[in-house]
């Protein structure tokens, strides 16, 4: 197998302007086949070499010195003229050894003696493998200032200030770059950014100015990605700037952030929005659970005291009227306790229906004590078994043990109606200031879908609740099967931040 004949560099394209042929044939024979003459002949005065350079690409001139009527200077001055970076090399007699000085001075790249040509060769592929290397440079430059230009036109155009930022290893952090958003988003100018990156940093709030400074030493120790929101001062004072970049490391220590400064307040006021709206929606679903409670208030009040107190009454009745009956017939007596039990039943029922309507055991006896009751009445309603573990001594606030109530109460129902379950696992417990409700049970599970349904409204509930004690909600699938909920909330409600407090608040954040 045979190697593959390296490339030829193509003959060289030479420009020879001199008096006659003779000249042309001599450098012919120095260059032999590694140079193109065809197109080379007799180049005399100024209109000829002119048609000639604007006509034909060459890689170099020879000029020979003492041709008529086109001087060293001229034949210059037209390559100058036309932009061309052509090597132009003059050939002169020894004895003009100083024309050729001169000619050299008049911005000639080199001259070679009739004596020496023997340099000519080397002499014209350095000048010309030289003006190749400048042309690439020039190529690159123009790609450079292009690229440039298409990275100046991009920035200007983003939504926000471009920046190159630098914190160097004594610390100082110094602007390279900032595109036109600067002086839109900042109020700064600039060219007063790029001379002092204090001018940056002065323009968020104290606070925010700290967490940044803070935030920067972080990405730059850890390398991770800057990722900073802060709010600005003076005119622009309530403007959020968010900040976006990945550090880069250089070798002498210095940290080069490259990313982008974007105004957020926008989505900051939408997002503020969105929180007053919650807000509202909660306040509204408060009042709401205030209400349901009063209304099943009243209900239970009027179950207990009027229809079981008719109840009752008519069990009384019922009694009275069995003991006055004869012995015989039997069926008499049959049907009378039959409805003694139905009166038992129905005053059971009553009860049932009144404590879940209104846990007056909650206030009386306590959290624990109310859902071990309900647990009770749950399991004897459903026959699923259903333990409770319960922490001595847990009394929260009023609004906190009614919402807990109602979880566990809403959870119940929830198993008893979908879980298809056999037993159900009920634990409360305090945890370091906050209480923490557990349910467990054996059942089907729960899925993703399930938990995602538009109409889960017993979730939805939770969750809210969960929400106002600005406590934490999880629900899953059990790793052995069925539906495992936790819940924490805090042991006692946070007091209402007062006027000052607020306003520091909305000042830091």
């Amino acid at each position: 197998m045979t190697s593959a004949t390296p490339a030829k560099d193509p003959p060289l394209r030479l420009l020879v302007i001199a008096a006659d042929m003779q000249a042309a044939a001599a450098v012919a024979e120095r260059f032999g086949s590694g140079a193109d003459l065809s197109a080379a002949g007799r180049v005399a005065g100024a209109a000829a070499l002119r048609a000639a350079l604007r006509g034909e690409r060459w890689d170099a001139a020879l000029y020979f010195h003492g041709t008529a009527g086109l001087s060293v200077a001229a034949a210059l001055k037209i390559a100058h003229e036309l932009g061309l970076d052509l090597p132009f090399i003059v050939i002169a007699a020894a004895v003009d050894e100083r024309a050729a000085i001169r000619a050299m001075k008049a911005g000639a790249h080199d001259a070679v003696l009739l004596d020496r040509l023997d340099r000519l060769v080397p002499a014209v592929e350095r000048e010309v493998r030289e003006a190749r290397h400048r042309a690439d440079h020039r190529a690159a430059l123009e790609m450079l200032k292009d690229s440039e230009a298409r990275f100046r036109t991009l920035a200007s155009n983003l939504p926000g200030m471009v920046f190159h930022l630098q914190r160097e290893p004594m610390g100082n952090y110094r602007f390279v770059f900032v595109s036109d958003g600067c002086h839109k988003i900042f109020g700064i100018k600039q060219h007063e950014m790029l001379n002092s990156a204090r001018r940056f940093f002065d323009a968020f709030e104290a606070e925010d100015c700290r967490s940044l400074v803070a935030a920067l030493q972080d990405s730059a120790a850890s390398g991770a990605a800057l990722n900073w929101e802060g709010c600005l001062r003076g005119r622009a004072r309530g403007r959020w700037i968010d900040l976006r970049s990945v550090p880069q490391r250089l070798d002498d220590g210095t940290v080069v952030w490259q990313g982008i400064a974007t105004n957020i307040t926008g989505a900051k006021d939408i997002e503020a929005e969105l929180r007053a709206s919650r807000e509202q929606l909660a306040e509204l679903s408060f009042h709401l659970e205030v209400a349901k409670e009063e209304e099943r208030e009243r209900i239970a009040r009027d179950i207990h005291d009027e229809l079981g107190s008719i109840l009752v009454r008519l069990k009384i009745e019922a009694a009275l009227l069995a003991s006055k009956l004869p012995p015989t017939p039997a069926s008499l007596r049959e049907k009378s306790a039959s409805i003694e039990n139905l009166l038992d039943q129905a005053l059971g029922t009553t009860q049932r229906v009144s404590r879940q309507l209104r846990p007056g055991i909650l206030k009386e006896f306590g959290l624990a004590e109310a859902i071990k009751c309900q647990s009770e009445d749950f399991a004897q309603s459903t026959g699923i078994t259903c333990p409770v573990q319960c922490d001595e001594d847990i009394e929260p606030d009023a609004e906190t043990s009614l919402a807990l109530f109602r979880i566990a109460q809403e959870a119940l129902t929830n198993i008893a109606k979908h879980a298809h379950a056999s037993l159900v696992v009920v634990r409360l417990r305090r945890e370091q200031g906050s209480i923490a409700l557990e349910i467990r049970d054996n059942g089907r599970g729960i899925s993703e879908a399930d938990m995602n349904k538009p109409k889960s409204f017993g979730l939805r509930g939770i969750r809210e609740r969960i929400h106002s004690l600005a406590g934490e909600f999880e629900i899953a699938a059990a790793e052995h099967g069925g539906t495992h909920i936790q819940l924490r909330v805090p042991e006692r409600r946070a007091l209402e931040p007062n006027t000052a407090e607020e306003e520091l608040q909305r000042n830091l954040f």
